[in-house]
């Protein structure tokens, strides 16, 4: 069953005063495409998360954003950037000297200052990894069953245009059977009225006959797309992603249909061609939300 490329999972975990927060959003994309968001702390397992979610998306854009707080005493120690911390009081020191104000510097000030404090962690980097790809699978597998979700809506309304173009493919066929028909009638009703006698020659009339089935036979245009509107039900119920396929297949039909157009000279084919050409661009719309 076809899936949808637009989605949204949430997911938190809290164990041992360690808490995570997944959040996935997925909108359509020609290929996969996954930007991540997440703090530096645990920024070393982003090509793990990555990997995880490819295993299971294979196409569309996926945003992630992941929060992590750990308050745990033994899992973290701060530690003071001593070098950093002297060159910026040296700078102020500097500059206060230099603008002749008060050089009184509170440590406390200094603390503030950017990458002055530095929170390590010392948790056990596979408990994390662990912990942090169960919350993002539980958020990929919510994501994955509002797609599918969504995606078996859009099945239903493509399987229904899909019959309507198959009846509109007959009833050209139906039409085009009749066409030689009405082309010998036509024709020799018309060599009678220029020539101004019933006595025709039969074999001229034949090969002419021959040479307009020839130009205006639709036999393998129809031929193919039967084969196509197969096909393209197939993809439908197929389990692995066919977003790609359905749309190479829709350009394939959409050849074929102007085929007919050009070769059938029947104002009631064209009409139908039309016809088929409005169902296929409004497929071709759904199609390109499918994985």
């Amino acid at each position: 069953m076809i899936k949808s490329m637009t989605g949204y999972g949430k997911s938190s975990l809290c164990k041992d005063s360690r808490e995570y927060q997944v959040e996935l959003r997925a909108v359509n994309h020609k290929y996969i495409d996954i930007n991540i968001r997440m703090p530096k702390i645990i920024s070393y397992l982003e090509e793990d998360i990555r990997k995880e979610i490819s295993s299971k998306i294979k196409r569309g854009k996926i945003d992630i954003s992941i929060n992590f707080e750990n308050y745990s005493k033994e899992g973290n120690r701060v530690k003071i950037n001593t070098e950093l911390a002297k060159m910026y009081i040296q700078s102020l020191r500097e500059l206060a000297v230099e603008e002749n104000i008060s050089s009184n510097i509170e440590i406390t000030e200094i603390a503030k200052l950017p990458d002055v404090l530095i929170i390590k962690s010392e948790l056990d980097e596979k408990t994390i990894k662990e912990e942090i790809l169960e919350v993002v699978n539980d958020a990929v597998e919510q994501l994955l069953q509002m797609r599918k979700n969504e995606g078996e809506k859009i099945s239903e309304d493509i399987k229904s245009k899909i019959l309507q173009i198959e009846s509109k493919v007959e009833e050209i066929f139906g039409l085009s059977t009749r066409l030689i028909e009405e082309y010998v009638v036509k024709l020799e009703s018309r060599i009678k009225e220029i020539l101004k006698t019933e006595e025709i020659d039969k074999s001229r009339l034949m090969q002419e006959v021959v040479i307009y089935a020839d130009k205006c036979s639709i036999e393998e245009e129809i031929t193919r797309m039967r084969s196509h509107i197969l096909q393209f039900r197939n993809l439908i119920e197929a389990s692995e992603p066919t977003g790609k396929k359905m749309d190479f297949l829709l350009q394939e039909m959409n050849r074929e249909t102007n085929t007919i157009g050009s070769k059938a000279n029947c104002l009631d084919i064209t009409n139908k061609v039309v016809d088929i050409k409005t169902i296929l661009e409004d497929i071709r719309e759904q199609t390109q939300n499918i994985e």
